[in-house]
């Protein structure tokens, strides 16, 4: 910010300390006038929300505003006031309490029950917070532009794929903004808005920064601003995500947390810090962030699935593949959803073992998206473990047609075949293989097995083993069977020294059972 803009500000500061200093020296006047201790909770408060203030004074307000609850017990006004500063605070079941305490002593009271859906959101109790707002809505008709503005945040969080609330929110905005001119606390949260203008010149440097990869002079730009503004959500979320990005991700989630609690509706800085826990490896904090995140906006399917991600690292499977349904059950479009669908049958294929379940999947995603090359792969691979060697054979087919030079595709049928017996076959498939990618490791060390176990040309699949290991030098299944060859021709030495270098190998990719590597071995020096 420019010179003048903290002078300014420091005059603001200036003239707020001599209000409090003022009620100060008349409560030394008159210690037990309640008047004046609302009035200096008041204060307290106004100075603890400036974005511009450092300093915490809400446990201060809550004092005044109980010393003038002494002489005025049964004041609606006094348990509302002491329900904001505890919602501020952040002890929620006390603003609660004290709030539902203000409707008790004036039921109709329009600002409590506003307050009530705030406190209720900040709980993650949605169901609530709408009820509440509905309520303050019918205490004030034509000063309830905040809470209208509320309900359609809520119903706009809810309305993704679903119409009904998507009218819903359109009405509640459009109620809201019919309403701004009746609503002071409205009218006051857009000149609020409007005065965040002045941070742009903040963002535009710090862009640069990032641009630049001058990390750290963004961080101390965005350091200082907070202190400047200490009450501004945007800066807490774009420190964090340098901070995210730089790999520190305890300092990421402190900022994404200081967004969230200034700003509980900030679903970007849920998912920012969800993000930050699994990149930091605490996946229950992240499961527990994501179900918050759910009960917020239960029709985004991109949480269910990212849920499920982090369910399948856990290797809680059930739980990842439940999480991948409802997500496909939003469908928001074809595209996602097969990708959605596919994981799915992935899951149930490689950790269930549930062939029919995972042939379904794939199935559901070939609807969606029958150009999807990797579909054909995976449902032709679910076939042939399923034994349902017919159906495998038809989908590999079926992708040819629509890509004639797919090496993967002719190196599944490749095994396909050899699986059945029909060498010949096996081994074209495996030679259209390389032909259309001359780095396929896999199609050169399986063909070399064919020339090594079915036709007993030595020489052959030593070359082709070579090539594979070429391709993929932390191939332990290439250097595994190239040592066998290389038995054959009687070199011991040389194959010993394969046979290390894949059992190396294989203790990272755990492509081979370890014994078999072993017993290789212990045969190489019994004989």
């Amino acid at each position: 910010m420019i010179d003048s803009e903290e002078k300014l500000l420091d005059r603001k500061r200036t003239k707020m300390l001599a209000q409090i200093e003022r009620c100060k020296l008349d409560l030394q006047k008159d210690p037990s006038n309640p008047s004046l201790h609302l009035r200096m909770g008041d204060l307290y408060i106004k100075w603890h929300l400036d974005i511009y203030n450092a300093c915490q004074y809400v446990d201060e307000a809550i004092t005044e505003y109980q010393l003038a609850m002494e002489s005025l017990l049964d004041s609606h006004e006094i348990y509302y006031k002491l329900g904001v500063a505890f919602f501020y605070k952040g002890d929620l079941d006390k603003a609660l309490n004290a709030l539902t305490t203000a409707l008790e002593k004036k039921n109709n009271y329009y600002e409590a029950y506003y307050m009530i859906a705030e406190t209720f959101i900040k709980k993650a109790h949605f169901t609530d917070a709408v009820d509440a707002a509905i309520a303050a809505i019918q205490c004030s008709k034509l000063g309830s532009s905040s809470a209208h503005f509320l309900l359609y945040k809520l119903y706009e969080a809810s309305s993704f794929k679903n119409c009904k609330y998507k009218f819903k929110a359109f009405c509640e905005q459009l109620m809201s903004l019919i309403l701004i001119p009746f609503d002071k606390t409205a009218l006051k949260n857009i000149c609020t808005s409007i005065s965040y203008l002045a941070f742009l010149p903040v963002f535009i440097a710090g862009f640069y920064y990032i641009q630049t990869r001058n990390y750290a002079s963004a961080i101390d730009l965005y350091k200082k601003s907070i202190e400047m503004a200490p009450g501004f959500a945007p800066l807490y979320c774009v420190l964090g995500d340098i901070y995210l990005s730089t790999g520190y991700f305890e300092d990421a989630i402190t900022e994404y947390k200081m967004a969230i609690w200034i700003d509980s509706f900030n679903i970007p800085a849920y998912k920012h810090l969800c993000h930050a826990y699994e990149e930091q490896g605490d996946y229950n904090q992240a499961i527990e962030v994501y179900n918050k995140l759910i009960m917020m906006a239960p029709a985004m399917p991109d949480l269910y699935s990212n849920l499920a991600n982090i369910y399948y690292i856990k290797g809680e499977f059930d739980l990842a593949i439940s999480n991948y349904q409802t997500a496909i059950t939003l469908n928001p479009n074809p595209s996602w959803t097969s990708v959605i669908a596919q994981t799915m049958g992935f899951v149930y294929q490689e950790n269930k073992t549930d062939t029919d379940a995972a042939i379904s999947a794939y199935q559901t995603a070939y609807v969606l998206t029958p150009e999807d090359i990797d579909i054909y792969v995976n449902l032709g691979s679910a076939f042939y473990d399923k034994e349902d060697y017919a159906n495998a054979l038809a989908v590999y087919r079926q992708a040819l047609e629509l890509e004639p030079h797919n090496a993967k595709i002719h190196c599944n049928l490749g095994f396909l075949y050899w699986g059945q017996g029909v060498t010949e076959e096996a081994m074209k498939s495996y030679e259209l293989a390389i032909k259309y990618d001359t780095s396929y490791d896999i199609a050169y060390n399986n063909l070399g097995v064919i020339y090594l176990d079915d036709l007993g040309r030595v020489n052959k699949s030593i070359e082709l083993f070579t090539k594979a290991i070429e391709c993929n030098p932390n191939y332990a299944l290439a250097h595994f069977n190239l040592a066998r060859a290389i038995t054959i021709k009687g070199n011991k030495v040389e194959a010993a020294k394969l046979y290390q270098q894949a059992q190396e190998i294989n203790a990272v990719t755990q492509e081979i059972d370890p014994k078999d590597i072993a017993d290789k071995i212990s045969e190489l020096f019994e004989s």
